[in-house]
Protein backbone atom coordinates (compact mmCIF):
# COMPACT_ATOMS: atom_id res chain seq x y z
CA UNK A 1 0.00 0.00 0.00
CA UNK A 2 1.72 3.40 -0.82
CA UNK A 3 2.56 5.55 2.18
CA UNK A 4 1.53 9.32 2.53
CA UNK A 5 5.40 10.65 1.26
CA UNK A 6 4.98 8.76 -1.97
CA UNK A 7 2.98 11.24 -3.72
CA UNK A 8 4.21 14.00 -1.32
CA UNK A 9 0.79 14.09 0.31
CA UNK A 10 -2.69 12.58 0.03
CA UNK A 11 -3.90 13.34 -3.45
CA UNK A 12 -6.72 15.40 -3.17
CA UNK A 13 -9.75 17.99 -5.55
CA UNK A 14 -7.42 21.11 -4.42
CA UNK A 15 -5.30 22.26 -7.32
CA UNK A 16 -1.31 22.64 -6.08
CA UNK A 17 -0.39 26.07 -5.49
CA UNK A 18 2.83 26.95 -7.67
CA UNK A 19 2.80 30.58 -6.64
CA UNK A 20 6.39 31.36 -5.87
CA UNK A 21 7.02 31.15 -1.99
CA UNK A 22 8.75 33.89 -0.06
CA UNK A 23 11.21 31.84 2.32
CA UNK A 24 11.00 33.04 5.62
CA UNK A 25 14.14 33.72 7.90
CA UNK A 26 13.47 30.15 9.38
CA UNK A 27 13.09 28.42 6.75
CA UNK A 28 16.80 30.10 5.59
CA UNK A 29 18.09 28.62 8.13
CA UNK A 30 16.71 25.16 7.97
CA UNK A 31 18.02 25.47 4.08
CA UNK A 32 21.64 26.75 5.01
CA UNK A 33 22.14 24.14 7.59
CA UNK A 34 20.93 21.31 5.36
CA UNK A 35 23.50 22.24 3.34
CA UNK A 36 26.66 22.30 5.76
CA UNK A 37 25.27 19.14 7.21
CA UNK A 38 25.79 17.74 3.85
CA UNK A 39 29.16 19.44 3.55
CA UNK A 40 30.43 18.32 6.60
CA UNK A 41 29.42 14.35 5.52
CA UNK A 42 26.62 14.79 8.45
CA UNK A 43 23.40 14.10 5.86
CA UNK A 44 22.97 12.24 2.50
CA UNK A 45 19.80 12.64 0.34
CA UNK A 46 18.75 8.95 0.99
CA UNK A 47 19.22 9.38 4.46
CA UNK A 48 17.06 12.21 4.74
CA UNK A 49 14.37 10.44 2.54
CA UNK A 50 14.21 7.57 5.00
CA UNK A 51 14.06 10.19 8.12
CA UNK A 52 11.16 11.97 6.32
CA UNK A 53 9.40 8.70 5.05
CA UNK A 54 9.73 7.42 9.10
CA UNK A 55 7.78 10.08 9.82
CA UNK A 56 3.87 8.81 10.73
CA UNK A 57 1.53 9.88 8.38
CA UNK A 58 -0.40 12.40 10.65
CA UNK A 59 2.96 14.55 11.32
CA UNK A 60 3.49 14.16 7.42
CA UNK A 61 0.84 15.50 6.95
CA UNK A 62 0.89 18.39 9.50
CA UNK A 63 4.31 19.79 8.56
CA UNK A 64 5.21 22.27 5.71
CA UNK A 65 8.25 20.72 3.43
CA UNK A 66 10.57 22.67 5.43
CA UNK A 67 9.10 21.54 9.00
CA UNK A 68 9.77 18.04 7.47
CA UNK A 69 13.61 18.20 6.74
CA UNK A 70 13.34 19.98 10.00
CA UNK A 71 12.62 16.70 11.80
CA UNK A 72 14.38 14.56 9.30
CA UNK A 73 17.67 16.57 10.40
CA UNK A 74 16.72 16.42 14.15
CA UNK A 75 16.50 12.64 13.36
CA UNK A 76 19.63 12.24 11.75
CA UNK A 77 21.32 14.35 14.07
CA UNK A 78 20.07 12.09 16.95
CA UNK A 79 21.17 8.65 15.30
CA UNK A 80 24.30 10.04 14.71
CA UNK A 81 25.18 11.17 18.40
CA UNK A 82 26.12 14.71 17.00
CA UNK A 83 23.57 16.12 19.57
CA UNK A 84 21.43 14.01 22.65
CA UNK A 85 17.96 14.18 23.26
CA UNK A 86 19.13 15.92 26.44
CA UNK A 87 20.92 18.53 24.52
CA UNK A 88 18.06 18.58 21.73
CA UNK A 89 15.38 19.11 24.76
CA UNK A 90 17.98 21.73 26.89
CA UNK A 91 18.08 24.12 24.04
CA UNK A 92 14.22 23.76 23.59
CA UNK A 93 13.80 24.54 27.00
CA UNK A 94 16.03 27.73 26.79
CA UNK A 95 14.75 29.30 23.50
CA UNK A 96 10.48 28.37 25.15
CA UNK A 97 11.92 30.70 28.72
CA UNK A 98 12.86 33.30 26.22
CA UNK A 99 9.38 33.47 25.57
Amino acid sequence: MPQVHDRGGWPTDEPINQEEHILSDWERRVDAMHNVLSEKGLRRTDEMRRAIESLDPATYEACSYYERWTAALEILLLEKGVISREELDGKFEEIRDRG
